[in-house]
C-alpha cells in the first residue's frame, strides 16, 4: 500500500516537471481520431465522404467501438440514426446490399463445361456470399443459390 502511494507521488511530481519546465515540448504524442457526422444521416443511407469529418478525441473515458477514420465508413449503410457530432459505432454500419429484393439478376449454373443462364428475381436483400432464394423468371420456380462479387447468383445443384 505504501509502495503505491509513493508511486502515485512520483507519477504527480513528474507530470508537474513536465508541464512547468516544459520537458514533453519535444515529444510526440499518439492522437487518437474519430469520424462524426457533420448532418443527421438516417437509417438505410449510404454515408459519403461529405457527410462525415474526422475528429482529434479529447476525452480519454470515450469507450471504444467507434470509426477512427473516414475509409471505415464512407460506402457503408447505417443501420440507426446517426448525430451530428457525436461518433460513429462500427456496429451501426453494414457493407451494402449486392442484390436488392424485387430486382433482377442473372442466375447461372456450371457443371462441368456446360454453363446455364436465366433471369431472376431475388425473394430478399443479401450481402456478396449470401445464400438466397429466387426465383426464376421463365419457369416461376425458386432455387437458392450464392450472390457472387458481379452481382449474379450460382444456383446450387439440388
Amino acid at each position: 500500500m505504501r509502495f503505491r502511494r509513493t508511486l502515485g507521488y512520483l507519477a504527480r511530481i513528474a507530470a508537474l516537471a513536465v508541464a512547468t519546465l516544459g520537458l514533453g515540448a519535444g515529444l510526440a504524442f499518439a492522437k487518437d481520431t474519430a469520424v462524426v457526422p457533420t448532418r443527421v444521416i438516417y437509417p438505410g443511407e449510404t454515408v459519403s465522404a461529405d457527410q462525415v469529418n474526422v475528429v482529434d478525441v479529447t476525452n480519454p473515458n470515450l469507450s471504444g467501438g467507434y470509426a477512427r477514420t473516414k475509409e471505415e465508413v464512407v460506402g457503408m449503410v447505417t443501420k440507426r440514426t446517426l448525430l451530428p457530432g457525436r461518433t460513429i459505432p462500427v456496429a451501426s454500419l453494414r457493407e451494402a446490399f449486392a442484390v436488392k429484393r424485387g430486382g433482377s439478376v442473372r442466375l447461372t449454373f456450371a457443371i462441368g463445361n456446360m454453363l446455364i443462364s436465366a433471369s431472376g428475381t431475388p425473394l430478399t436483400d443479401a450481402l456478396v456470399g449470401d445464400v438466397i432464394k429466387v426465383r426464376n423468371i421463365d419457369s416461376g420456380t425458386i432455387v437458392s443459390g450464392t450472390v457472387m462479387a458481379d452481382g449474379t447468383v450460382q444456383v446450387m445443384a439440388k
